[in-house]
């Protein structure tokens, strides 16, 4: 369908099909997909999915590479004070076959000088092993804390390569979790297991090694632990493994349900779904619960089966070792050499036995964190130019897009606005008038078809260049924290205090701001509930004219104040537009009468196109628009 009734200049032929409902650079709430289940419902995108333990060790061990230096330092530290810790008990027990010597067999005065010397020399052998310890795991937690540290630092440099439809598909709370709860668990995970298992890897080797020094017999019956403990271990992190991924999942969830209620908390109060939104709470609480409980549980029947394990052995060792003492092929001092080198051995093994369920647990952190940087990004940027200075003509040619490939939703659409021309895009809720301006700014990249601006491909340019030309003023007014002057500087980077202040004065910023506390100094509380709708759009619009944009998009600037700062927006507002190309979006078709060119878009197509005046006498879509506005405006009149 097309029935143009007014071409001029600004714009030419149209077709199309139809949008989606996203809108561009708005507060991010969305995840429209994703919601279910009624009123603050969800429904996570990230299925369910059982952590691959090894590759994702790999690859987290592989962030570790930088430090391979330092670590190859700490593993060096780690073999000499384990030789060490090693050697101590049979140091200690040649102390005691002296005295063993002395007493029993030989029936003569002990040589306290030769014990001294003995026990001086375990104890120096002890001192080293604390050092080096204690400077090897001091070591590792700065290891560590770097490696944590450019994860997060890559995690943030994801995030600025991501599309606008990945964050159109992820809840709030859930990437939040991802970037900040997950790579906090990967951070203790490591930061705990990491130094406690070249300790006790080197440990268990060291003694193992003294056993067999000092019985082989013995050692071969310790060595009987070494399966069953395997054994257990496997068995348990198996079943963990699911659940540690699921209790991360159900963290993020239980975040991002929280993030929404409370965002939406004035409105949860005013439909009274208060007891819903708390039984959604509960429910999602209570996910946290089983998956939490149950994998601690599982992982936590591992330290009770191996202390069971080790005492067991423990005391075979006792009973055959004193055998051997009485049959003479042991001495004292070496069953009790032997007896702490039992402990020595099964504590290891135990410890390396209770830090599964902390590895599973921080690989399932580090699984999350993995799909995020595995992300599909945005296409690269190519190296193109647009020409200077820029005049503005913006040109659709024969555009094909949709947001996913089996729903086409604008089809060949052409139009073009000459340089300092007013575009005004109007038509219902879904039209597609918001996925338009998308296109403009690169939100989305075309599937055909390209937009040019000044003649150039904005495809054939970095995003930065192209968007570094563009204004935009949204329905939704986003501010952030700090003071007046800062939200409006941040449209310039580097702006003077002259140019925030005449940004000001131009959009009636400055009429305002004294009459408050402290001026331009106003701290902006968060949601910014200490200023008006008006007077938050008013700043935005500052932050829009301090930029100085070729290209400036308005979205439904002005359906969110009333009517007598609706004019004092829009005199801003063609303040702002003086000069510049514009595409605005409006609902209220009373603030684009003066545009040059207005087009009416029904499901993704320009089905009119002309001036206010033109569309009017044409009696089409645009005339049925304003009949609907203005019948709607006397019987609210009549009402009142």
């Amino acid at each position: 369908m097309s029935t143009p009734t007014s071409k001029g200049e600004t714009a030419v032929s149209s077709t199309g099909g139809a949008p989606a409902p996203v809108k561009a650079n708005a507060r991010p709430k969305y995840a429209p997909q994703q919601r279910g289940g009624g009123p603050m419902g969800h429904g996570v995108g990230t299925g369910e999915k059982a952590v691959s333990f090894g590759p994702s060790m790999k690859r987290l061990l592989g962030h570790l590479r930088p430090e391979l230096p330092q670590i190859v330092a700490v593993v060096a530290m780690v073999i000499v004070a384990t030789v060490g810790n090693a050697v101590g008990p049979v140091i200690l027990g040649q102390a005691t076959n002296l005295i063993y010597d002395a007493t029993v067999v030989n029936r003569t005065p002990i040589d306290f000088g030769a014990v001294g010397r003995v026990l001086l020399l375990a104890l120096a052998v002890y001192v080293v092993f604390f050092l080096l310890s204690w400077l090897s795991g001091f070591i590792i937690n700065a290891i560590v804390q770097r490696s944590v540290y450019r994860m997060r630092q890559q995690v943030s440099d994801k995030i600025t390569r991501l599309p606008l439809k990945y964050f159109d598909g992820q809840p709030r709370g859930e990437l939040l979790s991802r970037v900040t709860n997950d790579v906090d668990n990967v951070s203790q995970s490591l930061q705990q297991t990491l130094s406690q298992i070249l300790t006790n890897l080197f440990t268990l080797i060291g003694v193992l090694v003294m056993m067999f020094y000092v019985s082989w017999v013995l050692a071969l019956v310790a060595l009987v632990t070494i399966p069953i403990a395997l054994g257990v271990t496997m068995v348990i992190g198996k079943r963990s493994q699911k659940l540690f991924a699921r209790t991360w999942k159900s963290t993020g969830e239980l975040n991002s349900q929280i993030e929404e209620a409370y965002s939406g908390h004035d409105l949860v109060t005013v439909f009274g779904r208060r007891r819903e939104v708390a039984e959604q709470f509960r429910a999602k609480n209570a996910e946290l619960f089983d998956a939490s409980f149950g994998a601690q549980f599982i992982s936590g029947i591992i330290m009770p089966v191996m202390f069971f394990v080790g005492n067991l052995n423990y005391v075979v060792i006792a009973v055959v070792g004193g055998l051997m003492v009485t049959g003479g092929t042991l001495t004292i001092g070496g069953v009790q050499a032997f007896i702490q080198y039992s402990r020595m051995f099964t504590q290891p093994i135990t410890s390396l036995a209770s830090m599964a369920n902390l590895l599973q647990s921080g690989v399932a952190s580090a699984e999350r964190v993995f799909e995020v940087l595995d992300a599909e990004e945005e296409s690269p940027d190519q190296a193109g130019s647009l020409p200077e200075p820029a005049r503005g003509r913006v040109e659709f040619e024969h555009v094909d897009f949709s947001y996913t490939p089996e729903r086409p939703l604008i089809t060949d659409l052409s139009l073009v606005a000459e340089p300092g021309a007013t575009v005004a895009i109007v038509g219902p809720t879904g039209a597609g008038k918001t996925t338009l301006v998308n296109l403009v700014l690169r939100f989305y990249d075309l599937q055909a078809g390209r937009i040019t601006l000044d003649g150039t491909d904005i495809a054939s340019v970095p995003r930065r260049a192209l968007r570094d030309q563009i204004g935009m003023v949204l329905q939704d007014t986003w501010l952030f924290g700090g003071t007046i002057r800062d939200n409006i500087a941040y449209g310039k980077e580097g702006a003077t205090e002259e140019e925030i202040l005449a940004a000001a004065r131009a959009t009636y910023v400055d009429r305002f701001v004294h009459s408050l506390p402290d001026g331009y100094d106003t701290l902006i509380n968060e949601e910014a509930s200490n200023l008006s709708a008006g007077e938050k759009q008013l700043i935005t619009i500052a932050r829009a004219f301090l930029s100085d944009p070729t290209l400036l998009i308005l979205d439904e600037a002005t359906s969110s104040v009333d009517t007598r700062t609706e004019l004092l927006v829009q005199r801003a507002m063609k303040k702002l537009r003086a000069d510049r190309t514009s595409f605005v979006i409006a609902h209220r078709l009373s603030t684009i009468r003066d545009a040059d060119v207005i087009l009416v878009m029904e499901d993704g197509a320009i089905v009119e196109q002309g001036s206010h005046a033109g569309l009017l006498a044409a009696r089409g879509a645009y005339y049925d628009l304003y009949q609907a506005q203005f019948a709607a405006a006397i019987t609210e009149e009549d009402a009142a």
